[in-house]
């Protein structure tokens, strides 16, 4: 694999010699599940030596319906950084408005740019302008070879630190379908790559008022794409997923979370110790 501009998070390197896990609960929903999945998700990137980034949304600004997007951005930017700081981990959250990104940069260390806002300059500007790294999700609607005009941008900005993040592309109605050489694609952008294995199995509108999923997918996408050579692994835990306030088809159950990490951590050793 192509060497990449490997970046700072707090203290995990992104782009390093370690893989990095970016998970927590789709939505901040209080103070006890955000504490419940970040402390279980960090006990086992230890455990299986990887690099963990809290993460958690203070609004669900994209999603389908009106419903449920949460409680206000000043609680759920205090939630975020408070379960962070508790177990001493860094962490990260996404903006939808230029303004949102010197508000919300001091409360995290890594800002995230949703996938549907990807190519929206002022937004990207804001991000970079604030000295935070970036992790920008590249659109459903996106090729891979067109993530150059992001990185270009960002790096005119004199962004921190740059990352693409796969979710899966458009393919006909409410079906997602993940490239899988499309990762190395982006990654020769010179930048570290990211797959979000939770929002790839989505199905959107797929439900109507809500996003779908087969959520059984997720372990052989994320297994796939650790193979292929990606940086970090985006993925959304909960504890009761049946019952989360957003993305209820496609966060993962945390009892099984240590399998998944497990798989993954064995794959990524697999394709290190690969000759070059």
């Amino acid at each position: 694999m192509d060497q990449v501009a490997s970046f700072a998070v707090g203290s995990v390197q992104v782009g390093g010699p370690s893989l990095v896990v970016i998970g927590g609960p789709c939505l901040a929903e209080s103070d006890e599940i955000c504490l419940q999945v970040g402390s279980t998700l960090q006990s086992l990137c230890q455990e299986f030596g990887l690099g963990y980034i809290f993460k958690a949304s203070f609004d669900k600004a994209n999603r389908s319906s009106l419903t449920q997007r949460g409680d206000g951005i000043e609680v759920g930017l205090e939630r975020i950084h408070r379960t962070a700081a508790q177990l001493g981990v860094p962490c990260t959250t996404d903006i939808h408005l230029p303004e949102q990104a010197a508000q919300v940069a001091p409360h995290v260390d890594l800002l995230q740019i949703p996938a549907f806002l990807c190519r929206q300059t002022d937004l990207l500007l804001a991000a970079a302008e604030t000295g935070r790294p970036v992790n920008v999700k590249k659109g459903q609607f996106l090729a891979p070879w067109d993530c150059k005009n992001i990185v270009e941008k960002l790096t005119s900005f004199g962004a921190a630190g740059a990352m693409l993040t796969e979710r899966g592309t458009s393919f006909g109605y409410n079906t997602l379908v993940v490239d899988m050489p499309g990762l190395e694609t982006m990654r020769a952008l010179g930048v570290p790559v990211c797959f979000d294995a939770t929002h790839s199995a989505q199905r959107p509108g797929g439900q109507g008022t809500s996003t779908g999923g087969v959520r059984e997918s997720i372990p052989a996408m994320a297994r796939a794409a650790v193979a292929v050579g990606v940086d970090a692994v985006f993925l959304e835990c909960h504890p009761d997923p049946e019952r989360a306030l957003s993305d209820a088809a496609t966060q993962w159950p945390l009892d099984r979370a240590r399998e998944l990490i497990q798989q993954i951590s064995q794959v990524d050793q697999a394709r290190r110790a690969l000759p070059h």
